[in-house]
């Protein structure tokens, strides 16, 4: 009766360690698909950054030009 109780109990802890890595593994791929997410957001967030300096900038110098010739 030890025995069959022995080899239940083996066959709990390899089903429970299976689950454990399996939930690590599923952890691990959520970890990573949120760094992928925050670093792909922060980019897109400097590049609409970058591209307002450099539109506010084109229309300041076109500004200019514009009121140097209009006030000649």
């Amino acid at each position: 009766m030890e025995e069959f109780d022995a080899r239940k109990e083996i066959e709990n802890l390899k089903i429970a360690q299976a689950t454990q890595a399996a939930a690590l593994a599923g952890a691990q791929a959520t970890q990573a698909a949120v760094q992928a997410g925050v670093v792909t957001t922060n980019a897109a967030a400097q590049a609409g950054t970058v591209a307002m300096v450099i539109a506010g900038s084109i229309g300041a110098v076109v500004g200019l030009f514009l009121g140097l010739a209009i006030r000649r």
